[in-house]
C-alpha cells in the first residue's frame, strides 16, 4: 500500500524558515562563543602563541647587562615607535627601577621573563611556581600589577611550565621570527634575519647586554617593515586584533 502525504506551499514555507533560522542561531552563538574563549587555552590544555594574524609585535627580552637597554629605547624613540613589548626578568627589574620606568612611561607593554633567568623545563613544577611569584611581586612592588604576558626565560618550555603559568594567571608568548641578535652576526645580518617578517609574526629581539649590536639594526629593521606596510602592535594587541597560532607542546 502507497501512502501519499500533500504538502502545501505555505507549509513548506514555514518549516524552511524555521530550519535556516535554527541554522543561522547555531552559527551565531558558535562564533560568539569562539570569540569569547580565551586564545591560549583549549580543550587539550593550554598552549603557547607565536604568532598573530594580523599587524607585527616586535619583543625584546632583558635578562641581565647595564648598557644596551637605553641605546635601544633611545633608537625607538627616534624611530618614533609607540608601540613594543619588553620582557623582563624579575631580578633584572629590581636593579634597574629607572629603566623600567621608563619603559613604561615610553608607552611600550611589560611582559614577564621569569625572575632568575633558569631554564624551566629542567625545574620542578614547585620552584617554577616561585620563580613566576617572585617574579610578580619584584614587579608589584615597583607598582607593575597588570602582567598579563610570559615568555619561558630561555625559550624552553614544556606541558608543565604551561599549566602553571596559566595557574598564575599568565599566557605563555614564544616567536615566530627570530632576530638572532644576540649572536651579534652584524646589523645587516640582524636587519636581514628580521626582514622575512610578515603579518602577525612576533619578532625576538633582545635587550641585554649580549645584544651589542641591536642598537644599530633598529632603523633598518624598521624601515624593512614599514615598506611592507606592516602596522607595529604590543603582544597583546596582536592577540585582541584577531586569531592567533598556538603550538602545542608534547
Amino acid at each position: 500500500m502507497n501512502f501519499f502525504y500533500v504538502l502545501n506551499s505555505k507549509s513548506v514555507k514555514q518549516v524552511l524558515l524555521v530550519v535556516i533560522a535554527a541554522f543561522f542561531t547555531a552559527l551565531y552563538l558558535f562564533w560568539g562563543n569562539l570569540s569569547l574563549s580565551p586564545v591560549f587555552s583549549t580543550k587539550d590544555g593550554p598552549k603557547a602563541v607565536y604568532r598573530g594574524e594580523k599587524d607585527i609585535a616586535l619583543t625584546f627580552n632583558i635578562g641581565w647587562g647595564d648598557e644596551k637597554a637605553e641605546p635601544i629605547l633611545d633608537a625607538l624613540k627616534k624611530e618614533n615607535v609607540k608601540a613594543a613589548t619588553f620582557f623582563l626578568a624579575g631580578s633584572w627589574a629590581e636593579r634597574h627601577p629607572d629603566i623600567v620606568s621608563r619603559i613604561v612611561k615610553d608607552g611600550f607593554e611589560i611582559g614577564i621573563l621569569g625572575f632568575a633567568y633558569e631554564d624551566y623545563t629542567e625545574l620542578e613544577d614547585v620552584n617554577i611556581g616561585k620563580d613566576i611569584s617572585k617574579a610578580k611581586d619584584a614587579f608589584r612592588k615597583l607598582n607593575i600589577n597588570d602582567i598579563k604576558l610570559l615568555r619561558a626565560p630561555t625559550g624552553h618550555f614544556d606541558k608543565r611550565s604551561l599549566k602553571i603559568a596559566e595557574r598564575y594567571g599568565y599566557s605563555v608568548v614564544h616567536w615566530s621570527v627570530d632576530s638572532k641578535d644576540w649572536t651579534n652576526p652584524g646589523t645587516n645580518e640582524i636587519i636581514k634575519n628580521v626582514k622575512k617578517a610578515d603579518k602577525g609574526d612576533i619578532v625576538l629581539l633582545h635587550a641585554s647586554d649580549s645584544a651589542k649590536q641591536t642598537a644599530a639594526a633598529v632603523p633598518g629593521i624598521l624601515q624593512e617593515l614599514r615598506s611592507k606596510g606592516l602596522k607595529l602592535v604590543t603582544v597583546s594587541e596582536l592577540i585582541a586584533n584577531g586569531s592567533v597560532d598556538t603550538k602545542e607542546i608534547e
